[in-house]
């Protein structure tokens, strides 16, 4: 089991990575002028977000491994569930912004992107304490 939470942990952590820098990218895509830079964002949004969507598959396909292995249970356990549903939810919606890019119909400004950019540092908190401490916070 040993080796599923390692590899859970390698996809986690890989699919964190693409999170915090899609939006970022999203941030500067807004503040963008001239075609040629936005289509290069384009191109760079497009491969990263179809990059991380398998690793984020691989996190939860591991990280149910390892619940069905282990047994966890708890209130715990449940948060961090709804937690990581809520990943999954801004993982989609990243997808959604990428394609209003390529479509170009973002109405959303630079600052926006820089806020969205927050919600997964606060979910990965969560997660993080939930699965380390095993009880609500």
């Amino acid at each position: 089991m040993l080796w599923i939470k390692a590899f859970h942990i390698f996809f986690m952590v890989s699919w964190f990575a693409g999170l915090f820098y899609l939006p970022r990218l999203f941030v500067h895509h807004a503040m963008t002028e001239d075609n040629a830079t936005s289509e290069r964002f384009k191109i760079m949004e497009r491969k990263l977000f179809f990059f991380v969507t398998p690793l984020a598959i691989l996190t939860i396909v591991f990280g149910t491994w390892l619940w069905l292995g282990y047994g966890f249970s708890g209130t715990w356990l449940t948060i961090k569930i709804a937690l990581v549903c809520l990943l999954v939810i801004y993982h989609i919606i990243c997808g959604i912004f990428m394609i209003d890019f390529r479509d170009d119909k973002n109405n959303r400004s630079h600052v926006f992107y820089r806020w969205f950019n927050e919600l997964p540092t606060l979910l990965l908190l969560g997660i993080v304490f939930l699965t380390v401490i095993k009880q609500p916070v």
